[in-house]
């Protein structure tokens, strides 16, 4: 199995279009996976809203394998057609999210910083001005340390992701992994920034598009020269010829 981080891998993090003919190599890749079983099969862990990343997953044909969504809240399973929340996230912590969210508004609103939709159990801030959103990010931090949320700050390449401390990419592999029965050292994972590291930390080989920060290239086995889903291609070409 590999486990493929979405934005920046296999379509742009901004608003540009996706690149159909790219997801289309990996939509082939997995129909021959799934039919010929000769191939690891290709899904997701992200960032994304779940129902973001249960799109992709039917866009690039993967209809056996669950995926991980909403950096790790989340599995969706395309043969049950189910979606499963981390069962460790109590009645409190899905109240100091909605407090968190409604907090976030009413103080970083006013400068033009607006939620991501569809997230229900993290809470992510975007701003066209990616400076504005790196300035903001110690104050964040120190806002919700005082009000006693169990939130842990990061940023992509365009947005500001607050997590529960306890719900990461690493906790979501996991649970996939549980779902599958995939023993770790058979999986290979791919990312392109450093809220990637924990897919690095859980699979057996890590990669990177060339996109990738200079950060999490330093975890990466392989770095493509090619970008994004291209990228993707290559990578897992590299994986077959080991």
């Amino acid at each position: 199995m590999v486990i493929c981080d979405v934005d920046g891998c296999l379509s742009p993090e901004s608003s540009e279009s996706f690149d159909l003919e790219g997801l289309n190599l990996i939509a082939n890749h997995n129909r021959l996976a799934i039919h010929q079983r000769d191939r690891p099969i290709v899904t997701l862990c992200t960032g994304r809203p779940i129902s973001f990343a249960e799109a992709m997953c039917r866009l690039i044909q993967n209809s056996v394998v669950p995926c991980v969504g909403e950096n790790g809240v989340w599995l969706w399973d395309p043969h049950a057609n189910t979606h499963v929340s981390d069962p460790t996230i109590t009645s409190e912590h899905w109240e100091a999210v909605q407090s968190a969210r409604a907090f976030v508004l009413e103080k970083y609103g006013p400068r033009g910083v607006v939620l991501q939709p569809g997230k229900s159990a993290s809470v992510t801030l975007y701003h066209s001005n990616t400076s504005i959103l790196h300035e903001i990010v110690p104050d964040l931090k120190a806002e919700f340390e005082q009000h006693g949320w169990p939130f842990r700050v990061s940023m992509t390449w365009l947005y500001i992701n607050c997590d529960l401390t306890f719900i990461s990419k690493a906790s979501g592999i996991r649970r996939l992994l549980a779902a599958t029965g995939i023993a770790a050292d058979r999986t290979a994972g791919i990312g392109d920034t450093m809220s990637d590291k924990p897919i690095a930390e859980a699979v057996a080989d890590f990669a990177c598009p060339a996109n990738a920060s200079p950060e999490i290239q330093k975890f990466a086995k392989y770095v493509s020269p090619q970008p994004e889903v291209h990228g993707v291609m290559d990578i897992l070409n590299w994986l077959a010829r080991l």
